[in-house]
């Protein structure tokens, strides 16, 4: 149920969300929590920054994500699919073909994710000089 605010209408809080916040990620069992963890686990962020560079078939997309099984992609694109994010066409072709891509909602938050990559990328060197600084003292100690 909705309430009127100064001519804006205001959401009621989300059960499990905090602090009278219609979504809030640090409440336990607020649902945006579980969206984030979909768009940033391993493969849902691999998947959703492969999707930036266009529309794949399942297979394409397996190979554009190194490492990925084929029951884990599916579940991701699943998941992803489901949140919105990724739109799954089914083509009556035969053999049938599948092809995925990002919604436009898919496409803004992968955007945003992309420039985090890049930036973890650019910053790699500094990554890997502070991984053998701390494994160089635990060695010491």
């Amino acid at each position: 149920m909705a309430t009127e605010t100064t001519g804006e209408t205001a959401e009621e809080p989300t059960p499990g969300c905090t602090d009278g916040l219609a979504y809030d990620v640090f409440g336990r069992d607020c649902p945006s929590r579980d969206a984030l963890r979909h768009i940033t686990d391993r493969w849902g962020s691999l998947t959703l920054g492969a999707l930036l560079d266009g529309t794949f078939r399942f297979n394409e997309l397996r190979r554009r994500v190194a490492g990925v099984s084929e029951k884990m992609l599916a579940q991701t694109l699943h998941a992803l699919e489901r949140d919105g994010l990724v739109h799954r066409e089914a083509q009556q072709t035969n053999p049938p073909r599948v092809d995925y891509a990002l919604t436009p909602l898919g496409d803004q938050i992968a955007r945003q994710l992309r420039l985090l990559i890049d930036l973890v990328e650019d910053r790699m060197p500094q990554v890997l000089q502070a991984r053998e600084h701390y494994d160089a003292q635990r060695t010491a100690e």
